[in-house]
């Protein structure tokens, strides 16, 4: 009788399901049902990455399945249990929210899939195509007793509009049901969500903090002695044979979906007359994706960001072919696994949009250098295109490598959409408007990025509440806004408000702590209460070097901010020794015109100055100058800066008209920008009144 009740409950829920899996973009039997793990025999649906043809035959199909989930056994080869196998079934059988975290290609996929099938071969099977399908299978999830919550890819589904952790705590809290979210996310993307020097916090934190609830396992690219074992047993499959030969190289998973073959593919294609604007075209999709833009990439797209890949690469010198040719061969399936770029619309549809093979994206992601980092013109290409998760992500990346702008544009379009859709008051809303002021102020806007960051904090304050992380990093970031407008009482009051709350809250080593610790000891510096600053950079800089290593972007920080309480103290050979080692390392990951890099090389020179070397000063202020203004603008604060240092140089080489020259026209913009009673204003007055003293002329220095 149970039996038959439960067949019974079971039908009835299918039959629930009907309409709405149909509508809703999640994999379907025939009649448009949901299926049951077990009823989903073929890995490749779920995102498995299929392998290249097996000399035996393939298996045949079963025919009680349905075409959606029919096998494909001849495009997967016999599962090798991984080391982990057995930690994933377990964790899946306890429920909640499982992750497995790995390279592309790594075998993330099949674990998940075949340790599913043997833990919860009964559950619901609800995987959605797509995000937009995420909500509807969220909220069906929830109202079932029994299921799975397949997200194959993560980071499709995080962020903005994503999986949160209210929706995780959701499906996964109390009693009486058994429901598992299992996803998958690739290693670069979980850096992505977690290294709080590689991106915005304010925006990234939900994601992060929704990861935070998996019990998270992860995959090697590489087979342990054990797992490689096990696939000598399996060996009488050719595939598998044949990756055995190359294990040490290789992953037995890489390996199986061709993907050193196709990365080798893509970069043979660059050669004079063999298919470079194909290879551009995959440049092109490879970094719309590194850039955050995770949908479908429609071909005009492409179409439009390729050719200045390949005039970069040598443009009609490459004798490249024609576009027809150039979408035929990168949309070919290779070695009966993928193509580089893969029709979204399934195999054969010609005019569609793409995805790309996310092995080639893993690859650019770790071959990245300061050279090779997105372009500009992407960035300005995609967004357009973006909807608010995809422009989060598309500005995160671009604040990243320093492109304010574009940064700043992307915030306020997923405020935008959020303000319309949303309301002023929904919490998207406000984290974007936090994340938006940190842009405006690294433009130099200076009062519009406080009034952004203040009209975030009061309303997140009622919103959230005044401790919660959220409220706490907008009050980080607009006490960094009243340090920058001057209001250095302020800032000082604000930066002890936050640090002592996560201090707190989160505890008096997480990051955020850290931050606030060193943004206090800037401000503390300022002031001229030079022992107190002491204090607080030592911890912060002891603290992330012991925690992160002494070259972590948020250490460097530390170390940059250190070195200027150092001059201020008076030890100038140190100060500068230290802003030279800061210099050289964010020269090599960050490159030579990414502002952070510009403050070091400024700081330096202006040591350099101190330190007697007037001429190689000036050089060195020079460049920075001239990188400033054409990135920054004329009157961005830190051009303002930059043309101040040069002008001290002129006068300590007497060149004293032009240094009474540039201090006039800095004082001037100064007053325009920062206002006549801003520290910087009344240096540069100080500045111009020391010159006209050595000039023997009247001081009018108050009059400009």
């Amino acid at each position: 009788m149970p039996t038959l009740l439960t067949d019974f409950q079971r039908r009835r829920e299918r039959a629930e399901e009907h309409d709405l899996a149909l509508v809703q973009g999640c994999l379907v039997l025939p009649g448009g049902h949901l299926p049951l793990v077990r009823e989903v025999s073929d890995p490749i649906l779920l995102g498995v990455h299929p392998a290249r043809d097996a000399d035996e035959p393939a298996s045949r199909a079963d025919p009680d399945v349905g075409h959606q989930v029919r096998v494909n056994r001849h495009r997967v080869p016999p599962y090798v249990p991984r080391d982990v196998h057995t930690r994933v079934v377990e964790s899946l059988a306890a429920g909640g929210f499982v992750l497995l975290i790995g390279e592309s290609t790594a075998g993330k996929s099949r674990l998940a899939y075949e340790a599913m099938r043997t833990a919860l071969p009964d559950h619901v099977l609800i995987a959605p195509l797509h995000r937009p399908a995420l909500p509807a299978a969220v909220a069906r999830a929830s109202r079932l007793p029994r299921c799975v919550l397949w997200l194959d890819g993560m980071e499709r589904f995080l962020g903005p509009d994503g999986l949160t952790r209210s929706s995780i705590s959701r499906l996964t809290t109390g009693d009486g049901h058994h429901r598992v979210v299992v996803g998958t996310l690739r290693s670069a993307e979980m850096t992505r969500y977690t290294d709080t020097g590689t991106a915005d916090s304010a925006e990234l934190s939900e994601a992060s903090e929704t990861l935070e609830q998996a019990v998270q396992l992860r995959l090697a690219r590489l087979f342990t002695s054990n797992e490689l074992r096990r696939a000598r047993t399996r060996a009488w499959d050719t595939r598998i044979a044949d990756a055995l030969n190359c294990a040490g190289n290789y992953g037995l998973a890489e390996y199986l979906a061709a993907g050193p073959e196709l990365l080798g593919d893509w970069l043979d294609a660059w050669d004079v007359a063999n298919h470079p604007r194909a290879a551009a075209l995959v440049t092109a999709a490879v970094d719309c994706r590194r850039a955050g833009l995770t949908r479908p990439l429609p071909r005009s797209l492409l179409e439009s960001l390729h050719e200045a890949y390949l005039h970069e690469r040598g443009g009609s010198r490459l004798r490249p072919e024609t576009p027809e040719e150039a979408w035929s061969w990168a949309t070919r399936q290779r070695r009966a696994t993928t193509a580089l770029l893969v029709p979204a619309g399934g195999p054969g549809v010609t005019d569609g949009p793409v995805d790309v093979f996310d092995y080639l994206v893993d690859a650019g992601q770790k071959r990245a250098t300061p050279e090779t980092q997105v372009p500009e013109r992407v960035f300005s290409a995609a967004l357009p295109l973006a909807d608010a998760n995809e422009a989060v992500r598309l500005a995160s990346t671009a604040h990243e490598y320093g492109l304010y702008a574009i940064g700043a544009q992307a915030y306020g379009r997923a405020l935008q959409e959020y303000r319309d859709h949303l309301g002023a008051l929904h919490p998207k809303t406000l984290t974007s408007q936090s994340s938006l002021a940190v842009m405006l102020r690294q433009l130099g806007r200076l009062s519009e990025a406080e009034q952004c960051a203040r009209t975030a904090v009061e309303a997140m304050t009622d919103v959230f509440g005044a401790d919660h992380p959220e409220t706490l990093t907008a009050g980080n970031y607009h006490a960094a806004c009243l340090f920058d407008l001057g209001r250095l009482e302020e800032a000082e009051a604000g930066h002890r408000t936050v640090l002592a709350t996560r201090t707190l809250v989160l505890g008096p080593e997480h990051p955020h702590t850290l931050s606030s610790r060193n943004d206090l000891a800037l401000v503390l510096c300022e002031m001229g209460r030079l022992q107190e600053a002491e204090a607080q950079h030592r911890v912060a800089l002891d603290t992330r070097t012991r925690l992160l290593g002494p070259e972590h972007p948020d250490t460097l920080s530390s170390r940059s901010s250190f070195a200027g309480l150092l001059r201020r103290l008076g030890r100038f050979v140190e100060a500068e020794q230290e802003h030279a080692s800061v210099l050289e390392a964010r020269r090599r990951t960050l490159g030579d015109e990414h502002p952070k890099t510009l403050t070091s090389r400024a700081n330096r020179a202006s040591l350099l100055r101190r330190l007697g070397s007037p001429a190689e000063a000036e050089h060195e202020h020079a460049a920075v100058l001239e990188v400033r203004r054409r990135t920054l603008g004329d009157e961005h604060p830190r051009t303002l800066t930059s043309r101040n240092n040069l002008a001290l140089v002129f006068q300590d080489l007497g060149r004293l008209e032009a240094a009474e020259r540039e201090h006039r026209v800095i004082l001037r913009a100064r007053v325009r920008v920062l206002g006549p009673d801003h520290p910087k204003t009344k240096v540069s007055r100080r500045n111009l009144a020391r010159v006209l003293r050595e000039l023997e002329r009247e001081d009018d220095s108050g009059d400009v």
